[in-house]
């Protein structure tokens, strides 16, 4: 029995681990992207070669989603969490070697498959660890930290790779998620009622404020290609993927973008490149927040709600085709703020969403699913701009084409996405004897 007597915060401490992750994971797969100019020349890769390194990440990322959030959901994110964050630690020090195009390949291909169990963990343990009220709010918050992650890294990676060099600088930053390992091992539950600090109090605030009660060790995951049978699902596997397309030029061309097509000099670039996730970071939160008060005090439905947000931040998302329109390289920065800052807007409702929808005991590999088929923006959007430069010489196309695809993510959420509820099903048992019950 838990004898802690006072109210005790321990899900604010879990949602830090939890925000620290996603930093550190976006910190790892942004080195690339930073140290991309010195790569191209030292290592003699084409722009169309690059293309690939980058988007190698997202090829293993995206396949290894469902698996990751089914591992999640079936062995606890204790165990999925923590040893993704110490692959893919391994993997992004192990970039420090490379020798050309195939080495940085592999490696990047190994990091996908690590960092692919990190937004699945994540919302699992949004659902265990807080009441409905805060999902948005924690869903914000931890998917705020890859804007951190981005900004930070592209100051602080670009300095450290001028002063020293960039194989020195992969191996330094995969040694971060070392020390997270050993902090989330020593301070994680799976479950509020396992953790020894917790108080009975926070376990009832917690419990008490759920409509489904996750965690249940007898009902397992419901299959993957079960939950291909309901229209919500294909809502936010869809709207999500025209995010992430867009989301994704942030993280991956906006530096080369920025000194080749804006005459940027390399440190000036470092500084510039955080600006657009800086106010995404700090956007998005707020929008997470938002968007639970206005649900607690029934000022919309959570239909409503999800909606709205959504649509907001895809409207401003649309400012990114307007970037090559101007000659001002500020007003091309504002855009590009505003246009980040929209996607984050969007992404505080979709980590939300797994939550809001998924059956009992599933709600990581309902966020594993969709994260794959968002990620395929991921997968092909370098290759298609790398393609669109190699051919006109210029990133205005490439720019334009993502604003077509907010376009349709926008009909999307607004025609395909239903009722936001959870899906109600009998939950399959450990059990074969045990009798079926709807959720």
């Amino acid at each position: 029995m838990n004898k802690v007597t006072s109210r005790t915060r321990i899900r604010w401490w879990i949602a830090s681990l939890m925000w620290f992750a996603i930093a550190i994971n976006y910190i790892d797969r942004t080195v690339l992207s930073a140290a991309a100019p010195h790569l191209i020349s030292e290592l003699k890769l084409t722009p169309e070669m690059m293309g690939f390194i980058m988007a190698a990440f997202f090829w293993s990322y995206s396949l290894l989603q469902i698996p990751a959030g089914w591992f999640a959901d079936r062995f606890g994110q204790k165990k999925g969490l923590g040893l993704a964050v110490a692959w893919w630690s391994i993997a992004t020090s192990l970039m420090g070697v490379a020798t050309g195009f195939t080495s940085l390949l592999l490696m990047r291909l190994a990091l996908g498959i690590g960092e692919a169990a990190a937004y699945p963990s994540n919302a699992g343990i949004t659902a265990r660890w807080f009441p409905d009220r805060e999902r948005a709010t924690v869903s914000g918050l931890f998917d705020s930290a890859s804007k951190f992650g981005g900004a930070v890294a592209m100051p602080l990676i670009v300095w450290m790779i001028y002063m020293f060099d960039w194989r020195l600088t992969f191996v330094i930053v995969g040694a971060l998620g070392v020390l997270w390992v050993i902090a989330w091992y020593l301070i994680y539950a799976d479950n509020p009622e396992d953790h020894k600090k917790i108080s009975a109090q926070e376990v009832s605030l917690i419990r008490d404020g759920q409509l489904l009660r996750h965690g249940d060790k007898n009902v397992l995951p419901m299959k993957w290609y079960k939950l291909l049978r309901y229209r919500n699902i294909w809502a936010m596997c869809l709207g999500f993927f025209t995010i992430n397309y867009t989301s994704y030029f942030f993280i991956t061309w906006l530096p080369t973008y920025l000194v080749k097509e804006k005459g940027m000099g390399f440190l000036q670039m470092g500084m510039v490149a955080a600006l657009p996730l800086i106010c995404g970071m700090v956007i998005e939160v707020i929008a997470g927040w938002a968007s639970d008060r206005m649900v607690h005090k029934k000022v919309l439905s959570l239909t409503a709600t999800r909606k709205l947000f959504l649509i907001i931040g895809l409207l401003m998302a649309l400012c990114i085709g307007f970037a090559p329109f101007t000659e001002s390289v500020t007003m091309t920065v504002l855009l590009l703020c505003i246009a980040k800052s929209g996607t984050t807007v969007a992404a505080s409702q979709v980590w939300a969403l797994p939550g809001d929808v998924s059956p009992k005991n599933s709600v990581s590999i309902v966020a594993g699913l969709q994260n794959t088929v968002s990620n395929l923006g991921g997968a092909i959007g370098p290759i298609v701009t790398g393609a669109i430069v190699a051919a006109t010489g210029s990133f205005n196309m490439a720019l334009v084409l993502s604003a077509a695809l907010v376009v349709l993510g926008i009909i999307n959420y607004l025609f395909l996405m239903g009722k936001v509820e959870p899906i109600v099903e009998p939950p399959l048992r450990l059990t074969h004897h045990a009798s079926a019950h709807r959720v």
